[in-house]
């Protein structure tokens, strides 16, 4: 009886699974119709949403991955960041990037002259998202994206991504070319289909801005979408520091919360000049002088005691790219090693 019971029960599971598979498929593709009008209203072409559309169907594995983002639990542990630092800022990355460096460094230098964005950032950033290109995401995008959109917990983010793959392929992008990470970034700077369309930029003259195999192309759109988010020519993004023992810190606990990704920024403490944070004993490390009226914050990621970093606005910057403490800081970090 007992076998039967639990033969009965597994039966009836998978019509369960099977049953909620259905379920989904059908939901997908009655969103696929809704979100074909409003693409449509936003001006893709009825050619594009008949090319694209009817390949498409609900991907379970993309929505299980954002399901498992640390976004999507309540947990508040935050892990150290050295062994982070340790994975990303390696020996291994920090070769690649001065190998890459050295390749594209007139190209680098020009980009430079005309943006005021170091040559090293860009190379960082191609090197923290993709390794310099060596691994770029294998899911289709369309569908993905269109995954996400439907299942709704972020379709404000990725319904907009979706319509906005279909205009990718409105201006001549190969529906083949089409493939990235789970969430919709692709290339070789990991751009959203919409930041795509706004700053991707033609860095050899071919007309193409090509992200996906042309490093002139990447470093350029890098370099463009560091300047529209604020980068400020002649700064650092931040550096090292000496904080002396007995060091008073909750004179500078901040005094309100950021909206924008408000768990990064409150690691951050105060503004305060250079010249303000020397008067408080909080010195560079390597001794270096800058301007005393540059704006910073200072974050200990692993504590007291520890190694930490007064950062600028530039760093707020790196933010903007993924809004991140440990990523920035290794952007950082790493730009500051290729560059030696």
């Amino acid at each position: 009886m007992r076998l039967a019971k639990a033969g009965m029960a597994f039966v009836l599971s998978l019509m369960a699974g099977t049953s909620a598979s259905a379920q989904d498929a059908e939901g997908f593709q009655a969103y696929l119709r809704e979100v074909a009008v409003r693409a449509r209203a936003q001006g893709v072409q009825q050619s594009t949403i008949d090319a694209v559309l009817p390949t498409l169907t609900y991907n379970p594995r993309v929505v299980e991955l954002d399901r498992q983002q640390p976004g999507s639990s309540n947990t508040t542990t935050v892990s150290r960041f050295a062994p982070y630092r340790m994975r990303h800022v390696d020996a291994a990355r920090i070769n690649r990037g001065r190998t890459a460096y050295a390749a594209q460094r007139p190209r680098l230098a020009s980009i430079e002259r005309q943006t005021g964005v170091p040559e090293e950032i860009m190379v960082a950033i191609w090197g923290h998202e993709t390794n310099y290109g060596s691994y770029t995401g294998d899911f289709d995008l369309p569908r993905s994206l269109a995954t996400l959109a439907y299942e709704g917990r972020r379709r404000a983010l990725f319904e907009p991504e979706f319509i906005a793959t279909l205009k990718m392929i409105d201006r001549g992008v190969p529906r083949d070319r089409l493939k990235g990470s789970w969430a919709g970034a692709f290339g070789y700077p990991q751009f959203l289909p919409s930041i795509y369309l706004r700053l991707a930029r033609d860095g050899d003259g071919d007309g193409v801005p090509n992200i996906w195999s042309n490093p002139a192309d990447t470093l350029a759109s890098i370099a463009n979408y560091f300047v529209d988010a604020g980068w400020r020519p002649g700064q650092p993004w931040g550096f090292a520091v000496s904080v002396p023992a007995g060091f008073e810190r909750s004179i500078l606990t901040p005094r309100s919360l950021s909206p924008r990704c408000p768990r990064v920024f409150e690691r951050h403490s105060q503004w305060r000049s250079l010249a303000e944070w020397r008067t408080l004993g909080v010195v560079p490390n390597d001794g270096r002088q800058l301007d005393p009226t540059i704006q910073a914050t200072l974050i200990e990621p692993d504590g007291p005691g520890e190694t930490a970093y007064l950062l600028t606005g530039n760093y707020r910057v790196i933010l903007d790219y993924n809004c991140s403490n440990y990523y920035a800081l290794s952007v950082g970090l790493l730009a500051d090693a290729v560059a030696r």
